[in-house]
């Protein structure tokens, strides 16, 4: 991608509801089966010198400044959109997935929105906070597995906290803010971290950082009971709708490529049982 006022929530009505049962069933996640399938390793350690609760307090801001600008502009769905349904339904089936990723996530108030747009864009920041813009699901006219697949990658980059070790690397690597923030209980730091808000929504993250994504969300996809090798034919539109200056705004931070898709096909068959098993189950 809540943490949002109760006067926040009365201004988008069944917002409520959806928060309520998403965070009921991140609350299974404990007891979720088997091992992760896909090999990412761990977490850079470098997030750790920029506090999360601050990081995620930012981003809780920033979503609720876009939100409310986006509800004063008239493009804001309301509960009752089929696209909004469709999202939150999908939501609701990949959020229980999340802790095994990171057990921050438990406490995470997880939102899900939709904005009228012809952006090809989505995005999850730290702390959960979901949006799409309508013109991913027009214009490559996805299916819900596809769509799965894109909530489940950016959900990856928030619980893999890459926003969080983006900007400890490119403000306070081998700098004295750095020696600085080991001095003074990451005050420094922490400070820069609550003031980045605004630029999280263009947040580019590295190549690493994106396989990282692309493998985690493969797999938090499958858990959730979505097919594969939509993972596969997701990447394919993009490349295909990608040509131009005016390619999707999507790929101006997640380029797609062919090495993209031959990892994402050579890793299908390892999560291919934990699909088989959502969905027997």
């Amino acid at each position: 991608m809540c943490f949002l006022c109760d006067a926040k929530h009365a201004a988008w009505p069944g917002r409520r509801a959806f928060l309520l049962t998403a965070a009921g069933a991140a609350a299974t996640a404990a007891t979720m089966p088997l091992q992760a399938q896909v090999n990412v390793g761990g977490s850079s350690g470098l997030r750790n010198l920029v506090p999360a609760d601050e990081l995620e307090g930012a981003a809780t801001q920033q979503y609720a400044e876009l939100l409310a600008e986006a509800k004063n502009k008239g493009v804001l769905a309301p509960s009752s959109s089929p696209q909004l349904q469709r999202l939150r339904a999908i939501a609701k089936r990949l959020v229980p997935q999340a802790a095994q990723w990171n057990d921050r996530a438990r406490q995470w108030r997880w939102d899900v929105n939709l904005i009228s747009s012809k952006q090809v864009n989505a995005f999850c920041m730290p702390g959960g906070k979901i949006a799409f813009y309508t013109g991913i699901l027009d214009q490559l006219k996805l299916s819900d597995d596809e769509t799965a697949m894109i909530m489940g990658h950016e959900m990856a980059h928030a619980l893999r906290e890459h926003a969080r070790a983006r900007i400890a690397k490119s403000q306070g690597t081998g700098t004295l803010l750095s020696l600085g923030a080991q001095l003074l209980g990451l005050g420094s730091l922490g400070d820069m971290a609550a003031s980045v808000g605004t630029q999280l929504l263009t947040l580019r993250f590295s190549r690493d950082d994106e396989t990282d994504a692309d493998l985690v969300g493969l797999e938090l996809a499958a858990r959730g009971g979505y097919q594969p090798q939509a993972a596969v034919s997701l990447w394919e539109k993009m490349a295909q709708a990608g040509g131009g200056a005016s390619g999707p705004s999507f790929l101006s931070t997640h380029p797609s490529g062919p090495d993209r898709i031959d990892q994402l096909q050579r890793n299908v068959p390892k999560v291919q049982g934990l699909y088989q098993r959502a969905r027997q189950g």
